[in-house]
């Protein structure tokens, strides 16, 4: 099935601690139906020592699941769904359902 949610798009956080915010998808696990979204479901970490980074207790990023975000509309940025249209020329689309804009067209 082709994905609705792709790295680089605009996503809204439908429930949990960051719900209504709005983050860009940095990372998609399909295998574990997840993605990493920039600054939502922020966890603290204790970090070792390497050569390259400081020790000290580090904010990342954790995974969220893909049933509690959704799509950004391009016309006013609020959640919508995601459907598919084919264009006259063969090319399979992204189109959001709430405006019928294109997505990634």
């Amino acid at each position: 099935m082709a994905a609705k949610i792709k790295k680089g798009d605009t996503v809204v956080v439908l429930t949990g601690r960051d719900k209504g915010k709005s983050g860009e998808v940095l990372k998609v696990l399909r295998e574990d139906n997840k993605a990493l979204v920039r600054g939502i479901n922020m966890v603290r970490r204790h970090q070792k020592q390497t050569q390259t980074q400081e020790a000290g207790i580090v904010s990342k990023e954790a995974a969220i699941h893909m049933s509690n975000i959704a799509l950004a509309d391009p016309k006013d940025g609020k959640a919508t769904r995601v459907g598919f249209k084919t264009q006259d020329d063969g090319t399979k689309v992204r189109v959001a359902k709430r405006s019928g804009d294109l997505i990634d067209g």
